[in-house]
């Protein structure tokens, strides 16, 4: 990965934007991967336009996980307002991940969780991969943290 790339990544990890529970959110979408220990959740807030009809106003997430995936959902936040709900259904994990520049191999499945929460927000849990591992311990540990971190039982710090 070029220095240029490398410090993009950083950038977005070290100062995330749109980080956080969002109160009066439309949906929620969480992901987790139980291989990594990686868990995202993203919120979506929704607004009617005359023009486009239901459209993402603001989305805010929160993640258990490597600086890459903080990074993936920090611009994957700030290029989805504004998107139709279809517009924001279309989006792959390379898309939410393209502002920030290629993503190493080892890396690729940060995009896919940002992708696979985003999708659960939209849709529902149908058939994503948080669906298949819901139930197994690592995932189960997972949501318990979040939800310890959201009632102040841990606390994520960035240096």
């Amino acid at each position: 990965m070029s220095e240029d790339v490398e410090q993009k990544y950083r950038d977005a990890a070290a100062r995330p934007s749109n980080l956080g529970e969002m109160k009066d959110a439309d949906a929620v979408g969480t992901a987790g991967s139980p291989g990594c220990g990686d868990m995202l959740r993203i919120w979506l807030k929704f607004r009617e336009e005359k023009e486009k009809g239901k459209v993402i106003d603001k989305a805010s997430f929160q993640s258990f996980g490597c600086e890459t995936a903080i990074a993936v959902a920090s611009v994957a936040t700030e290029m989805l307002a504004g998107k139709t709900m279809a517009e924001a259904q279309a989006l792959h994990g390379e898309d939410l991940s393209a502002p920030l520049g290629p993503l190493p191999p080892m890396k690729v499945h940060c995009a896919s969780l940002v992708e696979e929460a985003l999708k659960q927000a939209l849709t529902g849990p149908a058939d994503s991969h948080a669906v298949d591992t819901a139930g197994s311990p690592e995932v189960q540990g997972l949501q318990k943290n979040m939800q310890d971190a959201q009632t102040g039982g841990r606390k994520i710090v960035f240096d």
